[in-house]
């Protein structure tokens, strides 16, 4: 982007930090700013003075963030497990830590991204100033494999007391346990209250794995508590991952192994601050077809829940989510209904 029409856009001391995917918990991606008009856009060029060169492929959605010594600065991180923050304005690395030898691909029990690091996009706080991922690491070679949440100063890079969170040796729920060989971690983290919400998935259907969604008081990261489906399967992996209305979290889950009863899967579902899930169908949707949604891996939570406002309507409180089928569902926030049919739908 060109400099000067940067400068142009932005006023004088704007506060404009991306924290999180999409910049909101609501994950609509919807970014306002009315000077960025059409005729403005027209003229933007890339700026050949910045120069963020890094080492490592880049998944996740990089963050912007101000108020630092620094100056405003570019977080990215890497699948080789390399956490960057560059001057917003140069791209020069202010500081960068490597957080742990990433899982070789060789070593993994399948994958479609290669060596496993960071994957899913993290998430700052602005009131502590902390920095929140979570990194894949083996420290032999692949024998050992750990996934690792981690929370960084997001001015200088260091690890913030209590930290890192070993989520195999924390997270269990009902008897079931977290095997960190099993699970990949590809949605974006959350912030609901004070608790990081933080969703795993599996590496292509290939193991025995559970989706997980696990939380941790940022200020008491000692404490976990976690939720999975009581089978096999209902990955959270979907990219946008955890949405929040400011109260409740939303995630979507994917395909199960075609259990006689539902079980977690091909769902969206609501968790109180926890993660705790009432099992009320107050609190899930999953369509009235799951089960053959299960045998074709049509994942409903293959697009993670986006909310919607819209004053007015009845009901106002809204959850599009669209889903390996190719329907885009609207649900009742308030009232999730169960396995029943959505408010709409349509392809």
């Amino acid at each position: 982007m060109a400099a000067g029409l940067w400068s142009a856009i932005l006023p004088l001391n704007a506060q404009v930090n991306v924290t999180q995917f999409h910049n909101h918990a609501s994950r609509d991606g919807l970014y306002v700013d009315s000077a960025f008009t059409p005729s403005a856009a027209a003229s933007l060029t890339r700026d050949l003075n910045f120069d963020g060169t890094i080492v490592g492929n880049v998944y996740a959605q990089p963050l912007y963030i101000e108020g630092g010594p620094s100056g405003p600065v570019i977080i990215a991180v890497t699948e080789s497990n390399n956490v960057y923050a560059l001057n917003a304005t140069t791209g020069t690395v202010i500081w960068q830590l490597n957080v742990g030898a990433p899982v070789p691909a060789p070593d993994l029990f399948c994958t479609n991204v290669g060596s496993m690091g960071i994957i899913g996009t993290p998430i700052v706080d602005l009131a502590s100033r902390a920095l929140f991922l979570d990194a894949m690491v083996t420290p032999d070679g692949g024998t050992t494999i750990k996934h690792y949440i981690i929370s960084l100063n997001v001015d200088t890079g260091a690890i913030n007391p209590g930290w890192p969170v070993d989520v195999e040796a924390t997270a269990s729920y009902n008897g079931i346990t977290f095997t960190a060989a099993f699970q990949q971690q590809r949605p974006a983290h959350g912030i609901v209250g004070n608790i990081l919400y933080v969703g795993y998935g599996s590496m292509m259907d290939c193991s025995l794995f559970h989706g997980w969604l696990v939380g941790v008081p940022i200020n008491n990261p000692a404490s976990v508590t976690a939720w999975a489906p009581s089978v096999i399967g209902g990955a959270i992996w979907s990219t946008s991952g955890v949405a929040s209305d400011g109260t409740n979290l939303f995630v979507g889950t994917g395909n199960t192994f075609i259990p006689s009863v539902w079980s977690g899967g091909e769902a969206v579902i609501r968790f109180q601050p926890g993660p705790i899930f009432s099992g009320s169908t107050t609190d899930y949707w999953a369509p009235t077809n799951w089960s053959s949604l299960d045998s074709g891996d049509q994942d409903v939570g293959a697009c993670g829940p986006i909310l919607v406002d819209v004053p007015g309507a009845t009901p106002s409180s809204l959850i599009v989510v669209m889903g390996k089928d190719g329907n885009a569902y609207l649900l009742n926030r308030s009232n999730l209904g169960g396995i029943t049919a959505p408010i709409a739908q349509a392809q």
